[in-house]
């Protein structure tokens, strides 16, 4: 076997293994489990974000940075799962309020960072980044309306998220690795091709036709050309997300967020895409479809 075709195997496993975990335990009603997995794979992530940065000799706020991560996460998903959307923002804007006067006070008392204006930015940054988007996931699955037995129905709609994000990335890999002869970004990331984005938009356009119809009844509130505009959307934004993680990881002159993952690399190289189509799919919901 090839060294790139056990790299796809590799990283094929590890993210089927993860998510079938993940969702299992969502559809099985342990929404607070759920919880667990997604702010455990957040935390970790910040951790290797973090890490990064001190690696390239980037100061940052870590262990702040991550109490704040953790408490933002906790309560914003118990603000969504109890009182909605306004209730969990206020949240998440007082907990920002407070991370920056607790890293003002910080320096104040604690003249440590030589340059601490660049610390609180890439610290806030990582917060606004990895755990603040990727909590979009968990309100996603509060955002529909509850079955009559009270049971949530969001996570059908979060499973379609996943699916579609992740059949774009392994398209993009797919198509990139077999057809890939022109440069997509090469200042970015040099492997990055043209023949890739086109596959990992076919592909997440494929998923999300597939899923609708196989639970169309599932996803109530949504129409075939929802579906169609979604596939499309989403397909783009996880290649503009995967990107994104690749302008990170330049920045801080490393390859990977770390070893975690056979075949991925870290928790950050999986959620990467993510990042960006959860708050996508949760605002259209909200916006265009009117849920609310």
């Amino acid at each position: 076997m090839t060294t790139k075709r056990l790299t796809f195997v590799l990283r094929l496993t590890s993210t089927v293994g993860l998510w079938v975990l993940m969702l299992t335990t969502i559809f099985a009603g342990y929404d607070f489990g759920f919880f667990c997995l997604l702010a455990f794979m957040a935390l970790v992530a910040l951790w290797e974000y973090y890490r990064m940065l001190e690696a390239d000799g980037i100061g940052v706020f870590t262990l702040t940075g991550l109490i704040c991560a953790a408490v933002l996460l906790a309560g914003g998903f118990l603000q969504m799962k109890d009182h909605g959307p306004e209730k969990a923002y206020d949240f998440e804007i007082l907990v920002l309020v407070l991370f920056l006067i607790v890293t003002f006070a910080r320096q104040m008392f604690r003249g440590t960072r030589r340059d601490p204006l660049r610390a609180m930015s890439y610290t806030l940054f990582g917060l606004l980044y990895i755990p603040w988007l990727f909590s979009f996931i968990t309100k996603i699955i509060y955002l529909t309306p509850r079955a009559a037995d009270g049971t949530t129905t969001g996570q059908y709609y979060v499973l379609f998220l996943v699916m579609v994000t992740k059949f774009s990335d392994m398209g993009a890999y797919v198509f990139g690795s077999l057809f890939g002869r022109h440069p997509f970004a090469p200042h970015i990331s040099p492997s990055k091709t043209w023949e890739g984005f086109v596959g990992a938009i076919m592909t997440s356009l494929i998923a999300a036709c597939w899923l609708y119809g196989l639970m169309s009844a599932r996803l109530s509130f949504l129409r075939f050309d929802d579906v169609v505009l979604l596939g499309l959307m989403l397909g783009f934004a996880a290649v503009i997300g995967d990107l994104a993680e690749s302008i990170v990881k330049r920045g801080a002159n490393t390859k990977d967020s770390s070893h975690l993952l056979p075949g991925i690399g870290g928790t950050l190289d999986l959620i990467d895409s993510l990042l960006f189509t959860s708050p996508l799919l949760f605002f259209y919901m909200r916006l265009v479809l009117g849920i609310s």
